[in-house]
C-alpha cells in the first residue's frame, strides 16, 4: 500500500490569510440535506498561483498542465531566516534534474497565543534565486511559507514576476511540518477556475520507496 502525505493546510475560519484578503466564512445549512455556502480568497490556504496572478495576459489556473502538477518532485529542508539566496539552494544538495521542488522552511512551527496567526517573517526566495530555478529548468516550486515572496517585497513582486512569467507554477502555504527531505511523487490538484489568478489545491506526497 502506497503511503500518501497530506500536505494541505486544513481550510477554516482560523486559517491565517494574508493581510487584506478576506477571511474564510464557511455558513451551514439547517437541516438535511446539508449544503454550506463557502467564502475565501483565491489564496487562502493552501494554493496553486497561476501566470494569470502577476503577468499580464497570463494563462488561469484552468490551463496549467497537469502533467507539470503531478509527477517526481524533491523536497529540500532550508530551516532559518531568509531571504534564501541562490547560493543556499546551490548547496542543498538538489539533484539535477529535478523539475519540482518543494522547500520546507518551518514557519507553521510558530504560534500566536495558542492559535495559528499570520506571521510576516516567514523565509522565502531572493530574485536570484528566482534565476537559480528557471536556469535549472524547474517546472514547479512549492513552499510552506504564506508566499514565495518576502514580505517587504509584496507589493513589486519580483519573484513573482520572474517566475510566473518563465511559465513556472508556484504552489504557496503547503504543509510540511515533519517533511523528510529527498524524493518524492507530487500530486498537485487545484480547483479548475476558469481564468483563475490561482486556486486552492489539495496536495499529497507519496515516498518515492513505497510505489
Amino acid at each position: 500500500m502506497t503511503l500518501l502525505y497530506d500536505v494541505s493546510l486544513p481550510i477554516g475560519p482560523e486559517l491565517p490569510v494574508w493581510p487584506g484578503d478576506p477571511p474564510v466564512a464557511i455558513s451551514k445549512s439547517v437541516g438535511l440535506p446539508a449544503v454550506s455556502e463557502l467564502r475565501l480568497s483565491s489564496h487562502a490556504g493552501t494554493h496553486v498561483d497561476a501566470p494569470a496572478h502577476c503577468v499580464r495576459k497570463g494563462v488561469g489556473v484552468d490551463q496549467l498542465p497537469l502533467a507539470a502538477l503531478i509527477g517526481p518532485a524533491w523536497v529540500v529542508h532550508l530551516p532559518g531566516p531568509g531571504p534564501i539566496a541562490a547560493a543556499r539552494l546551490a548547496g542543498a544538495g538538489i539533484p539535477a534534474g529535478a523539475i519540482r521542488l518543494l522547500l520546507r522552511t518551518d514557519p507553521h512551527a510558530a504560534r500566536h497565543a495558542g492559535r495559528p496567526a499570520f506571521d510576516p517573517d516567514f523565509a522565502a526566495l531572493a530574485p536570484d534565486a528566482a534565476a537559480w530555478l528557471i536556469a535549472r529548468g524547474v517546472r514547479l516550486v512549492g513552499i510552506d511559507a504564506p508566499s514565495i515572496e518576502p514580505f517587504a517585497a509584496a507589493e513589486e513582486f519580483p519573484v513573482h514576476q520572474e517566475l510566473l512569467a518563465a511559465g513556472m507554477i508556484i504552489v504557496e502555504n503547503l504543509a510540511l511540518d515533519g517533511i523528510v527531505p529527498g524524493p518524492y511523487q507530487l500530486i498537485c490538484l487545484p480547483l479548475r477556475i476558469i481564468g483563475g489568478d490561482g486556486a486552492p489545491a489539495r496536495v499529497a506526497l507519496a515516498r518515492a520507496e513505497d510505489l
